[in-house]
Order: C-alpha cells, then structure tokens, then sequence
C-alpha cells in the first residue's frame, strides 16, 4: 500500500465506461466470461468539501434502494482503491450512467467495481503504478466474490480467471487473478433479456455440493474446446457452449429463460444462460439477417440486444 505522502490528487474530472459481461459462456462456471458493447458511463472528481455528490441516471436508477450516497457501489470502489493506494479524499462528486440491465446476468455490478476502482486510478497521480492491473482483479475481487465478470469488464474480450493463494504455507484469502483471451473477430453476441430479476445468491443456492464425475469430465472437455472455440473456430461454439454443471439446476428459478434456452440450442444456436440469468446469451458468426432470424424464432418474452464482442474492457 502506498504511504500517505506519495499520493497527490488530481484536480480535475476523471471519466470511463466499462463494458458488460457474460459469465460461464455455459461450461466455463466462475472462470470463463466474455465482455459486451454495452458501456456503462462513469465521470468523478475530488471535492474540498467532505461529502459525497452522487447523480446516477439509467439503469437501476430508480430502483428502491438504489444507493446514491457513499454507499453506492463506486463510491465503494473508489475508496477501496484510494485506500489500496494510501489515499483519503474529503469528498467525491459521481456521475453516472447505467445502461446495463440490474439483476440480469449481465455483470452490472462488476461495472460499478471496476469504474469504481478505475476512476481512484486515474484521479491519483501516478495511480497506474500505485494500483497494478493485478492489483485492480484482486481488489475487485474481494468486493464482488468471484473473478470472471469483473476480469472481463477490466481487460474486454474474453477472459479466463481463478483464485489464487499467493502463499500455500498461510493462511491468508485467495486472491482473484485473470488473463485475456483472443475472441475471433466474427463472433457476436445477442443477448436476451427478461423482465425479471434473479439474484446471484439465490441462484448459487440452486447449486448442488457435488455432480456426478461424468458431468465433470463433460463439462471439463468443454471448457477446453470453448477456449479454442472462441479464438481460433467459432464452428465449435455450440458443442462448446455444452453445460452439465449449473444451469439445469437452476433452471426452476428461471423457467422462461430455460425454455428459451432449451429451445435454441435444439435449433443448434450456440446458446447459454447469462452469468446466473436470467438472461441468454448467444455467440454467432451469422449475418444481420441471420441474428433476426434467431430473434424471431425465439419468441415473444424477452428483449432483444443485438451486440459486438468489446475488445476493449474499461476504457
């Protein structure tokens, strides 16, 4: 952590946007997550006066208990970051607008943590070496429990990530850690988004303590071709995108969203349940017109967002 006399801040405005997610591209549960053209939109700066100015517009903004104070889920990001980097500021003025959905599998709050985080960077001189990239997963980490939203909202395109012990003779926490992965340019996403809301803890309590073994050498197999799928042969989506670890346990918390997705994947579209859902993904490397297609036949239910893959992460 730095020391309190190396920190000066800047004085004027910082901004970013910061990509949406899709966690588990089916097999690849907690570790695989791919980054979506949908951009959440952040602006802070450093006041003289010790309060906390929070205007926030879009998505989720009216919202009961949507937190607009220092409690808003930047603001606890920023003071997570200047506190990493030996920094206190008396107050923060926030900006913000939300254009991912809330509660939809689309790694809203991951986006809230890594402008959070991002914007303590940029307003600290010198931040980019007092907070590292590695430094910014493991902080992101800690605030939002898993790896793979936040790595894919940090660094965009795909990305592989897990937990770490840093020292296996302690006893301290595992840290969160991430690489990026090349995505073929011809793929792009669709997403379909319900009205409703699923929680992530309530889907996680859905999960079982233990599958059977062949469940997991299926699911292990996939997530090895779904790496390889994704970089070098979008052909192999739909057998990649197999999933046998948690989305038919979830599926009775999201009947409408496991209809939708049984229903695309009997029709061969590489489909798969958005992070812990409700919404669907699907990666194609079809036409506009072929897009169309699958979003006809998907139904009426849902709304349809038809997205690019974003290369870049926070930006």
């Amino acid at each position: 952590m730095a020391s309190m006399n190396r920190v000066t801040f800047r004085a004027t405005m910082a901004q970013v946007s910061v990509p949406a997610s899709s966690a588990n591209i089916g097999p690849g549960f907690d570790s695989l997550c791919i980054a979506l053209d949908m951009r959440d939109h952040y602006a802070a700066q450093i006041l003289d006066d010790a309060t906390f100015d929070v205007d926030v517009t879009g998505e989720g903004s009216d919202d009961a208990g949507f937190k607009k104070d220092k409690n808003n889920l930047v603001i606890k990001a920023m003071l997570k970051g200047f506190e990493f980097m030996g920094a206190k500021p008396t107050g923060i003025a926030l900006r913000a607008l939300n254009v991912t959905p809330h509660g939809r599998g689309l790694g809203s709050s991951s986006s809230a943590i890594i402008g959070g985080l991002s914007l303590a960077r940029a307003l600290v001189l010198g931040g980019d070496e007092l907070l590292t990239d590695e430094d910014v997963i493991a902080l992101a980490t800690e605030l939002e429990g898993h790896p793979d939203n936040v790595a894919a909202a940090y660094f965009g395109g795909a990305t592989v990530a897990w937990m770490e012990n840093l020292n296996e003779h302690a006893s301290e926490k595992s840290v969160g850690r991430a690489v990026k992965i090349h995505v073929d340019e011809r793929i792009k996403a669709i997403v379909f988004i319900p009205e409703n809301h699923l929680a992530t803890s309530k889907a996680r309590k859905l999960l079982p303590e233990s599958i059977p073994h062949k469940d997991a050498v299926a699911n292990t197999s996939r997530v090895a071709l779904l790496v390889h799928a994704l970089s070098h042969r979008p052909d192999l989506l739909f057998a990649a995108t197999e999933d046998h670890l948690h989305q038919g346990y979830r599926a009775e918390a999201m009947p409408k969203s496991a209809a939708l997705l049984k229903k695309l994947r009997a029709a061969g579209v590489a489909a798969t349940i958005s992070g812990a859902g409700p919404s669907v993904l699907v990666l194609h490397t079809g036409s506009d017109l072929d897009a169309d297609d699958i979003i006809h036949a998907a139904g009426a239910g849902f709304t349809a967002k038809k997205l690019a893959i974003s290369a870049q992460g926070v930006a």
